[in-house]
């Protein structure tokens, strides 16, 4: 029997780990297994992060990470260290080495663009990281997808309330009280969401296990590239997660 050819094993390749997601979604430790096992191995052996779409391991596997696509919506990816790091609850997030995430999350936009094939407005670009009590896996991964329109709005609407210092958004979000900070950068290097949402918080980095982090690209009123970053806490007795997943959409729809 002919060897199919490169590209056509890549895909069953993908397919296999989609498969492997779906049989295993019960499992809270799926991605770490699917990065672990699978995508790191196969890149140090043969140069090939698949299933993952990429596996960066400039500076060793204990600060690498991989990007890997969702199997829900067209566009999404996730990026997911290549240590185990349960969460945004994990005290290495905040250690004062420790990888940011969040810059290699934003520098994978790219990737959602290409599959939606066009470019996205830069305040049309989000990556969300849901609390311990809105999500399902407990490797941390950051959902780099596109931000919902009515979200995309709604942030525009109230831009004059978010400002160098953390404050509620006047009107909710998806239905829950967010908190809003903006940040000046073309790019996320040199700017730490973990450690200032941790900064900001009454119960310090102790308090991090209820919260949620979103980040948002913008334009600032002064007309430099920045970001807005958004925060919401846990509420059990609103049936709020914390999960500000819920603010993309991975559809993409309006883009």
């Amino acid at each position: 029997m002919r060897r199919p050819p490169a590209a056509a094993l890549a895909v069953l390749a993908l397919v296999a780990a989609l498969f492997a997601v779906r049989a295993l979604a019960a499992d809270p430790d799926v991605l770490w297994k699917i990065v672990h096992d699978r995508c790191v191995p196969n890149q140090q052996q043969h140069a090939d992060p698949a299933p993952c779409a990429l596996v960066d391991l400039a500076g060793g596997e204990a600060r690498g990470h991989a990007v890997l696509k969702d199997i829900n919506g067209a566009t999404q990816f996730l990026l997911i260290p290549t240590a185990r790091v349960t969460g945004i609850e994990d005290k290495v997030v905040l250690a004062p080495d420790a990888p940011n995430y969040f810059a290699a999350a934003w520098a994978a936009r790219p990737r959602v663009e290409a599959l939606l094939g066009r470019p996205l407005p830069r305040d049309g670009v989000s990556l969300a990281l849901n609390a311990p009590t809105g999500r399902t896996q407990n490797q941390l991964h950051i959902h780099v997808d596109c931000l919902a329109q009515g979200v995309r709005a709604a942030l525009r609407e109230q831009a004059a309330a978010i400002g160098a210092h953390w404050a509620p958004l006047p009107q909710p979000l998806a239905g829950h009280p967010y908190r809003a900070v903006r940040v000046a950068g073309a790019d996320l290097a040199g700017i730490d969401p973990f450690r200032l949402l941790a900064d900001s918080l009454p119960g310090g980095p102790a308090a991090m296990a209820s919260h949620t982090l979103v980040v948002v690209g913008a334009t600032l009123p002064d007309g430099q590239d920045g970001f807005v970053l958004l925060d919401d806490q846990a509420n059990p007795a609103t049936a709020d997660f914390a999960s500000g997943e819920e603010l993309q959409d991975h559809s993409c729809h309006g883009y």
